[in-house]
């Protein structure tokens, strides 16, 4: 594995990294309920169904991230790498 690619996965799994994580969950949960609210104003189902497929996935990604970060507060060495 090269250098950057080491930097990288230890910057994704460092504190900053969760955090700026968390931050590019939020901004997708802010464009997901614009697109939500547009699709109920004009009545479209699937647009609909799309805002609440990303939602779900948003909602995952979060749920990774906390995860992450309670496995690395208590220190667990068994985590998967």
């Amino acid at each position: 594995m090269s250098k950057l690619s080491s930097d990288i996965k230890g910057f994704r799994k460092s504190k900053v990294g969760n955090y700026i994580s968390i931050g590019s969950q939020a901004f997708g949960a802010v464009g997901i309920y614009k697109q939500a609210k547009k699709a109920r104003f004009e009545s479209d189902t699937l647009k609909l169904v799309d805002a609440v497929v990303s939602a779900a996935a948003v909602a995952t990604g979060l749920a990774l991230i906390i995860r992450e970060m309670r496995r690395a507060a208590r220190g667990d060495v068994l985590a998967d790498d």
